[in-house]
């Protein structure tokens, strides 16, 4: 499949004959672009990213699209990282490259998993393994976006260029070691922290290694790993406990007879572990995920002195038949699996949960971590960083109060135990012996039964300031809310062009508001008509109420439409003026807000819309806040003043 390409738009400030994926520098990223770069660290900054892996990263190229915010993002090492550790990227993930504006990039050099086939061992011989089953990745179709295994570095890259491209300028600020941080009780950059120039990092502002800088920040993301100093910093710990088990990965180039070394396998022997294969992009290279067995209480990480030959040792046994002969090891690494889980993300300790708002943050692997098996950790990890970082934009953008950053640690907490709990279960599965099933194709029927919570669809978010309740659910059964919003065909009105109405939503911290029309909707004396009219000039109207002075008028809102009738009974010159809205410095009308039902397969029938029309809110994180009538314009008025404060000019 072919990912449409992102919803670049351009132009509209004058002619651009360069590449226009690189936005035109603003606010702090003019200074940025005038000193060659980042320049040497600041004494204060409003945001301070400790950790430039997926989480930071990606909170990183989102708060570049903010060029009124100060950010900076530092990392120990002393450059990009080169060789990654995780790998799986999960179809919510490639969604969200969508709307990072590299999804059909990735795909490309990508490996793409359409199945995966189960290996056991023989039943008339158990020594021999053989194919029991072979499944389709995504048999119940729940994504348009597919599955792929990628190195980690080259997501990061691809973030980096993002925000290195983004109106901010931002890129990370390599070789610098968090210390300490404290938090101060007053002033506007309360959070000290302490860096120290790292060993091995070349010259960075002048600074030598070694050196120590404070800075003071307003926020603080740490991202910085499961053994985050961070998280110690603010006196969260991680809480769980240890399988006791053991596995050796290794990405390899190596000879083999066994027939599926090119398809993601799960295989099963009779005595000697399991095995986890993930081919790798570029066609020749693959993972091996090769179960070490249990490991003693006390053994006190002595399994990680497993020598690679050990670990091929062990996966030619489990292979049999078949043999494994390693030309090249490209990574490796042995590792115990763990579950464990932060009690709350934020810096804000449970008595004082109301009282004040946080300032310091962990995301990733800082506040959770389980095996690597489930392809989960680099998908949830960046899911944290952007629930955090458009929040703290708004906070700081002045679009929303403080409390929207309570949200943060609410959400994301949930979702990871519930990760943990999955990953316990598929663990724990992987690691048992066939013949001690309860069912000979019980890993198998699990991994088809809990599709949908790997692939990044099962996180629904429960109602908050953020999310209403499900009063009007009725109306749009397929945009469940609390839930990412689910992608469909349509046709663009303007120029009869088929479109994914989802992947039009971009990374650029605003909300989508959807009008799916009524059956009349193209009449003037419909409720879509009326809900326009209401949008472009009533006060109570979010547009109205909430965007600056000055701004255009889709700064923070998108608005689009959705009609049923066919695209040819669509006139331009007849849709409400609040779907056209004008941009840009020459305030040309943006066609691209109109869309019409594919009659070959229809979103109001498929989504089930009604027919007499809904209005759909979307977070500017994909996840989908409300549903409501056409008419509800005060329900829509009151959702988006509880969470956006009104703009001085209308104040």
């Amino acid at each position: 499949m072919e990912i449409e390409g992102a919803a670049v738009q351009f132009h509209h400030h004058g002619y651009v004959s360069g590449d226009p994926r690189v936005q035109p520098a603003a606010g702090v990223g003019l200074r940025h672009e005038a000193d060659g770069g980042m320049g040497d660290l600041p004494a204060e900054t409003d945001v301070l990213i400790v950790g430039a892996g997926p989480a930071g990263m990606i909170a990183a190229a989102q708060l570049a699209q903010f060029p009124g915010i100060a950010v900076r993002l530092v990392d120990r090492r002393p450059g990009r990282l080169e060789v990654g550790q995780a790998d799986g990227i999960q179809a919510r993930s490639v969604e969200t490259f969508q709307a990072f504006g590299f999804a059909n990039r990735i795909v490309e050099e990508a490996y793409r998993i359409t199945e995966m086939c189960f290996w056991k061992p023989d039943p008339e011989n158990p020594r021999d393994i053989v194919r029991a089953a072979r499944t389709p990745d995504d048999p119940h179709g729940i994504s348009e976006f597919p599955h792929l295994i990628v190195n980690q570095a080259r997501v990061l890259d691809y973030f980096a260029e993002y925000a290195r491209h983004a109106p901010g300028r931002l890129a990370p600020d390599w070789g610098w070691e968090f210390r300490t941080l404290r938090v101060e009780g007053s002033g506007e950059f309360p959070v000290v922290v302490t860096l120290r120039r790292a060993s091995g990092a070349g010259p960075a502002g002048g600074a030598a290694e070694g050196d120590e800088r404070v800075i003071r920040a307003k926020y603080v993301i740490g991202a910085d790993g499961a053994r985050s100093r961070v998280r110690e910093a603010i006196g969260r710990r991680l809480e769980g406990d240890q399988a006791f088990h053991a596995w050796g990965v290794m990405d390899v180039l190596a000879e083999t007879d066994f027939p599926d070394i090119r398809t993601k396998c799960a295989i099963q022997s009779h005595d000697g572990g399991s095995i986890l294969l993930i081919p790798r992009e570029g066609n020749h290279l693959f993972r091996m995920y090769v179960d070490l067995g249990e490991v003693s209480p006390d053994d006190a990480g002595r399994v990680r002195l497993t020598t690679q030959e050990q670990v091929e040792a062990r996966a030619n046994r489990i292979l049999h038949p078949y043999t494994l002969t390693v030309r090249h090891v490209a990574w490796r690494s042995v590792y115990e699996v763990a579950h464990r889980v932060t009690d709350r993300f934020d810096d804000v300790a449970p008595d004082d949960v109301g009282s004040r708002s946080p300032r310091v943050f962990i995301a990733g692997d800082a506040c959770h971590t389980h095996s690597a098996k489930a392809g989960q950790g680099m998908n949830v990890s960046m899911q944290d960083g952007w629930n955090i970082a458009w929040k703290l934009a708004h906070v700081l953008d002045g679009r929303a109060p403080e409390t929207l950053l309570d949200t943060y640690s609410a959400e994301r907490h949930e979702i990871a135990v519930d990760l943990i709990e999955f990953d316990r279960e598929w663990s724990a599965l992987m690691a048992r012996r066939p013949e001690d099933m309860d069912d000979p194709s019980q890993l198998e029927d699990f991994y088809l039964r809990t599709i949908e919570f790997p692939a990044g669809f099962m996180t629904r978010y429960r109602p908050s300031m953020l999310v209403a309740g499900d009063e009007h659910q009725g109306l749009a059964t397929g945009f469940p809310v609390g839930r990412r919003f689910t992608s469909h065909p349509v046709v663009r009105v303007c120029d009869a062009n088929p479109k994914h109405l989802g992947h039009h939503h971009r990374a650029d911290g605003r909300w989508r508001i959807y009008a799916f029309a009524d059956a009349d909707g193209a009449s003037s004396g419909s409720r879509l008509s009326r809900l326009a009219d209401w949008i472009a000039s009533d006060p109570g109207s979010p547009v109205v109420a909430h965007t600056p002075e000055g701004a255009d008028a889709d700064a923070w809102f998108d608005l689009k439409v959705v009609y049923q009738e066919d695209h040819t009974r669509i006139e331009m010159d007849r849709v409400p003026a609040a779907f056209l809205p004008r941009t840009g410095p020459f305030q040309v009308v943006d066609y691209e807000k109109v869309y019409a039902a594919d009659p070959r397969d229809d979103v109001f029938e498929a989504r089930g819309v009604s027919r007499d029309g809904a209005i759909v809110v979307v977070r500017p994180d994909q996840y989908v806040s409300a549903v409501l009538p056409l008419t509800a314009t005060d329900e829509l008025a009151a959702f988006f003043a509880g969470v956006l404060r009104p703009q001085p000019a209308t104040a």
